[in-house]
């Protein structure tokens, strides 16, 4: 029988330069999983997360950027794994970075910042494209969810 399982993050992120939000999309690099692909921060949760938690962990080790906020985003992708066969069920996050310099991963050979419609435009997975523009929305249109959705790290265990 198919299961359904929460096994990792898709992460979204996002700085704001003179007063429009920049996106950071991410290439991976060849002979990885989805070589040449563009995404944004994507990771497994270990034993024992949070799938927040999983999320911080994945954008220090594929960014080396420091985060300043994170917020769930209320939309959840799934897709079919068929040589599982299992369904996944992935959190959506959207997180603010402070600036500093892109380190990347052994996962990844090139970034870019972009506006939110060429940062879509990379992206191949339509659910990680559908999460970009949902974390975009909230933080642009229907603002009052940033209240409502941001994860209190500091008063989690």
């Amino acid at each position: 029988m198919t299961e359904t399982v929460v096994r990792v993050v898709d992460v979204h992120l996002v700085r704001w330069e003179d007063g429009v939000p920049c996106y950071l999309v991410l290439q991976r690099s060849p002979g990885q999983l989805y070589e040449h692909i563009w995404q944004g921060v994507t990771g497994k949760i270990k034993p024992g997360e949070t799938a927040w938690q999983a999320a911080l962990r994945e954008v220090d080790e594929e960014t080396g950027l420091k985060v300043l906020k994170i917020w769930t985003v209320d939309r959840v992708n799934f897709y079919y794994e068929a040589a599982a066969d299992r369904m996944n069920s992935i959190p959506v996050f959207g997180v603010e970075l402070a600036g500093g310099e892109v380190t990347l991963s052994a996962e990844h050979q090139a970034y870019r910042w972009c506006p939110v419609e060429e940062a879509a435009g990379r992206l191949l997975w339509e659910q990680q494209r559908q999460g970009l523009l949902a974390f975009h929305d909230m933080l642009t249109v229907t603002t009052e969810k940033l209240r409502w959705m941001e994860v209190d790290v500091k008063g989690a265990p």
